[in-house]
């Protein structure tokens, strides 16, 4: 996100982590977490894995889909996400995308756009980026023409002059919230192209809050109007 500051392949889904990729959990944390090998008799249905069942899973996925294969997890988020996107440039292969995709799964984000280079920086992702729909768009002009396609307006997040305050708005429930770079923040085509920018308010004395953390306030102020709560 700014401080008042000012390709790739066709469009088609990026491949997702690899599978032995460890970063399941945030770096340094030493417990052991999941559970180990499910006592018998094991359940019965298509959505268990026999592995999962047989040794354990450690993997980073709320209590409900333990011991689930992955294509069944991935089933069944479908039938629930929300209907907003989230669309992320990567010029710079920044660091903070892997923190932004984790944030999208946890609010169920319809799908993860990444704008810019195909390879981006899953550090961060904590895997998360398996149990996504992830599409690709070489440069901000093909984000914003398939969302003119699908009826979805283009709405920036950064801290620019005459942004709109996001304390003041009330997000569309279909739309794509667009986020650019640690440091340089959105593009100039992306503040040009978006239907809207909004700004995250600050109190204190810095420029300007992490990408990571105003991506995750603004996918809030979308649940906190169009989700529903449930616990």
């Amino acid at each position: 996100m700014t401080s008042q500051t000012s390709p790739d392949a066709p469009d088609r889904p990026v491949p997702a982590a690899s599978e032995d990729e460890p970063l399941q959990y945030d770096e340094g944390f030493q417990q052991q977490i999941g559970v180990g090998p499910h006592p018998r008799p094991w359940p019965v249905g298509d959505r268990y894995d026999p592995e999962l069942l047989a040794h354990g899973d450690r993997r980073n996925v709320v209590d409900p889909y333990r011991y689930w294969t992955h294509d069944a997890i991935v089933a069944d988020l479908d039938t629930r996400r929300h209907d907003f996107h989230v669309a992320v440039e990567n010029w710079s292969h920044d660091f903070n995308i892997g923190s932004v995709v984790r944030t999208a799964n946890a609010f169920l984000a319809k799908e993860i756009h990444i704008v810019g280079h195909r390879r981006w920086n899953r550090r961060g992702a904590m895997v998360t980026d398996r149990y996504q729909h992830l599409r690709h768009h070489p440069d901000t002009a093909d984000l914003t023409a398939w969302a003119a396609a699908e009826k979805l307006p283009v709405i920036g997040i950064d801290n620019l002059p005459g942004a709109v305050a996001l304390e003041r708005v009330e997000l569309p429930r279909r739309c794509v919230l667009l986020f650019g770079q640690e440091g340089p923040g959105l593009t100039q085509e992306a503040r040009d192209q978006a239907a809207m920018v909004c700004s995250i308010a600050q109190f204190g004395s810095t420029r300007s809050i992490n990408a990571g953390a105003a991506a995750a306030i603004a996918m809030h102020s979308w649940v906190r109007v169009h989700a529903t709560i449930t616990n």
